[in-house]
């Protein structure tokens, strides 16, 4: 039997005021907005993974994460480890200039800039992933789960007016 092993990454859910912290990437043209995140480090946790990718793509410093979902992305996104999330302070997000994103930002044709997208226009925008979209509105407005629950992944989101 042959097994695959996926990549992890780090998602987080950060709500403040109304607001999900959020990135919006112009990928080559191709507009849409996903969780403040990235892949974990070898030798690194995954709580220590989403405080240092929070710090690198806002700036921003974590104060607890408590993972709530999970989602298998598949070979090209990898498993999705989301952490609800609180932030120390009210620092506007900005990339650490020393962050790979940053250095992407440069080129100009893919671009990542993290922002407060108000919570009544995340069923709006195209959102990475969906099944992830529609979970934060849920549980923002219902409650968070005790446990971790998994998610079915459905990557692509197409704006709905």
């Amino acid at each position: 039997m042959q097994m695959t092993t996926r990549h992890n990454a780090v998602r987080a859910i950060i709500i403040k005021d109304g607001k999900l912290l959020s990135m919006h990437r112009n990928k080559f043209g191709k507009e849409y907005y996903t969780l403040i995140g990235g892949g974990v480090d070898v030798g690194e946790t995954l709580e220590q993974a989403i405080i240092r990718e929070v710090m690198e793509e806002t700036g921003l410093t974590v104060a607890s994460a408590r993972q709530v979902f999970i989602e298998d992305g598949g070979d090209m996104y990898g498993l999705q480890n989301i952490f609800l999330c609180d932030i120390v302070g009210n620092a506007t997000p900005a990339l650490r200039p020393d962050s790979e994103e940053a250095e992407i930002n440069k080129l100009g044709q893919n671009t990542y800039e993290p922002l407060w997208l108000p919570l009544d226009q995340l069923k709006n925008v195209p959102f990475r992933s969906t099944s992830t979209r529609d979970a934060i509105l849920f549980c923002a407005y219902n409650g968070w789960p005790a446990e971790v629950k998994t998610l079915d992944w459905k990557p692509e989101a197409a704006a709905t007016a």
